[in-house]
């Protein structure tokens, strides 16, 4: 695992894939296939591993937590960055920032929380868990009332914050008042889209974004690691038959579930077993296997052909 210090440079330098993770039937962490996962990720060239919702960090026990990092700091290549998360409620992330402290992680990211929560509270407790853990926190935002943009600023500008996931959905994503006030204020270069591909050309090519998160770049890590420099490039035309390639399978997550869809795909891709799915979430309902199946495969077969065609 990459253990060097954060620069502002390097978000802009991967896509950040955010991988489910791997647990036998009895729902202990199976080593062996979180590897596995892991090795095909950081073959197509990402270097950036974000454990956050599809892994299910939402309803891990935190008596677990440091068996987690361990194991996801030892798989992890030397030059691969590991972001694990955090929360989304106080205590819990008090809890786990506790225990980052002893590894030598470097972020961190902040589950959302959608209840019981004020911007100035949440401008409180971020500071605080920093403080804790002895590192900069990323943070996940999904929604307006979450934090305000001058919050946001003013973490970023102390330290606090090292990035920001930005994951507020929009039917356009190209009219955006808020990121477009929130660019004013925090250098983009700090900002990853956190919602898949589906927006992500039009925040990188329109807005400057750093990166974005992926999901379903983790069965085909070189298909989304082109599609992120074709876009840089302005290679349109390459940029859309890449981005083509993945909206099968972001449509089924889309309309079904985002992280149940990509559980079970990474599985019936065979890139790697993901198993048994944390409670309080289950498997992909039976009816929509086919479509998942088939949406997978043939998302592994355009990346295999694109690895194949490069050499890799």
């Amino acid at each position: 695992m990459n253990v060097s210090p954060l620069v502002e440079s390097e978000f802009a330098s991967s896509v950040m894939a955010v991988p489910p993770l791997a647990r036998r039937a009895d729902l202990s962490i199976d080593v062996a296939e979180n590897r596995k996962l892991i090795r095909h990720i950081e073959a197509g060239g990402v270097t950036t591993l974000l454990y956050g919702g599809n892994a299910n960090f939402y309803h891990v026990a935190v008596s677990e937590y440091r068996e987690l990092l361990d194991m996801l700091a030892e798989s992890a290549a030397p030059g691969t960055r590991v972001i694990p998360s955090i929360g989304p409620d106080y205590g819990k992330m008090l809890d786990q920032a506790r225990i980052l402290a002893q590894t030598s992680y470097r972020t961190a990211m902040v589950l959302p929380f959608a209840n019981f929560a004020t911007p100035a509270g949440v401008e409180s407790g971020l500071t605080r868990i920093a403080d804790t853990a002895g590192i900069p926190l990323t943070l996940y935002v999904k929604s307006e009332q979450y934090v305000d943009v001058d919050t946001l600023a003013r973490l970023v500008d102390r330290g606090t914050l090292s990035a920001v996931k930005y994951a507020i959905e929009r039917d356009d994503p190209s009219n955006d008042p808020y990121l477009r006030r929130l660019l004013q204020s925090v250098n983009p270069a700090r900002v990853v889209s956190g919602m898949g591909e589906r927006p992500a050309v039009i925040h990188l090519r329109d807005f400057g974004l750093a990166a974005w998160t992926t999901g379903s770049g983790c069965i085909a890590s070189r298909a989304v690691t082109e599609l992120m420099r074709a876009v840089r490039e302005s290679r349109a035309a390459d940029a859309q038959r890449l981005y083509d390639a993945f909206m099968p399978l972001e449509t089924l997550r889309d309309d079904i579930s985002l992280i149940r869809v990509l559980h079970d795909a990474v599985t019936f891709s065979g890139v790697a077993d993901m198993g048994a799915i944390l409670p309080l979430l289950s498997e992909t309902p039976k009816q929509h296997h086919d479509a998942v199946r088939a949406a997978a495969q043939a998302l592994l077969a355009f990346e295999q052909a694109l690895r194949a065609a490069n050499g890799a």
